[in-house]
């Protein structure tokens, strides 16, 4: 007797299922490509007393592509010259491990001028809530 899988639809954090797809697909992507080189790439500021974190990037490596996934300075610390510096360090970081690009979204009301001024170029846009407002997407050649 064949059973049909079930489709579960979750809003809440799933690390075991993160890891199973992820692992998954380095396995898939390693026997086509022959290897994988996926890991992880955070840029962070942080208070010089207390070590603690204040701010900075996550994001990925993988085949070739820095994908940066989240980009935060508390208002505090924008216009000081440190979010060009933490870009320009993710930046360094994937040329360093053989990236030849990066890509990234951000939202129209976010920051897109602020990464344009640093060399990305829009490729992309998506219309979102709230009204008026868009995901762009951006890539920069490294």
């Amino acid at each position: 007797m064949v059973t049909t899988p079930l489709i579960e639809i979750s809003d809440q954090p799933n690390p075991e299922a993160e890891h199973l797809l992820g692992s998954g697909l380095a396995a898939f992507n390693e026997a086509i490509t022959g290897f994988n080189d996926r890991h992880p790439l955070t840029v962070l500021i942080k208070d010089p007393h207390t070590r603690q974190t204040l701010g900075g990037i996550t994001g990925k490596t993988s085949l070739g592509v820095a994908f940066l996934d989240l980009f935060h300075l508390p208002e505090s610390l924008r216009g000081t010259g440190l979010g060009s510096q933490l870009l320009q360090a993710f930046e360094e970081e994937a040329r360093r491990r053989g990236c030849l690009n990066a890509v990234l979204y951000t939202l129209s009301f976010q920051a897109p001028e602020f990464y344009e001024k640093q060399g990305w170029v829009r490729f992309g846009e998506v219309p979102c809530e709230p009204k008026g407002s868009s995901r762009v997407f951006l890539s920069k050649a490294l």
